[in-house]
């Protein structure tokens, strides 16, 4: 099934990129695409823990005219079945999505550097705690990410299928490299602040 024109406007994001992506492959009904996104491993990279955002994404993507049912069945396993395919519409959008993500760089606003640019309010001894216990849970998602790339290339993977793995680790060792540098320049006090070297610049601003 096809659909010619979209219904509504959408708005993309990885998960309903990742579900277009499998749905390219086969048509499959949503805990099949769950379920296919966490083998693969893409659950590192896309938010797909909740099922109701998964549907409620699927309901989306049907609106728009990128996914249609294929068919509704039922069986002991799955008492209601209903099967997605994607349409041309949505191939198109899959790729053009692809496209533009890997292409354009964009500010997605993530939580760490919003914290930091708040992190005066901490005063340095706090501010070298909290980051020391993240420079602790940098270590360890590398290892992980170490662990999951050579059970990947255990099992034959090619390369192409883990670029993302790539991409996080090289991130997370370059954010762990410049956090050990800023936990350096904190023990050293090279890097310090108070409330009272702050108050010159309050009423500053930039033009």
């Amino acid at each position: 099934m096809t659909a010619s024109t979209q219904a509504t406007p959408f708005k993309r994001s990885p998960l309903a990129m990742a579900v277009l992506g499998i749905l390219h492959l086969e048509p499959m009904h949503p805990y099949a695409i769950q379920r296919r996104i966490k083998e693969w491993g893409k659950d590192k990279v896309v938010n797909v823990g909740q099922r109701a955002q998964l549907y409620k994404t699927i309901a989306r993507l049907q609106d728009a005219g990128l996914v249609a049912v294929r068919e509704t069945g039922r069986d002991q396993q799955y008492p209601e079945r209903t099967v997605y395919e994607i349409t041309d519409a949505g191939r198109a959008a899959c790729l053009a999505w692809i496209n533009e993500m890997i292409s354009t760089p964009r500010n997605e606003f993530p939580e760490f550097p919003a914290a930091l640019s708040f992190l005066m309010l901490l005063g340095p001894a706090a501010a070298r705690a909290e980051l020391e216990k993240r420079a602790i849970a940098l270590r360890a998602n590398l290892d992980d990410i170490d662990s999951g790339m050579a059970q990947a290339r255990q099992y034959g993977l090619p390369r192409i299928t883990m670029l993302e793995d790539e991409y996080q680790r090289a991130v997370t060792a370059a954010e762990l490299h410049w956090l050990e540098t800023v936990l350096a320049d904190l023990e050293s006090e090279t890097l310090t602040w108070s409330w009272e070297s702050l108050a010159q610049f309050q009423n500053q601003t930039t033009a």
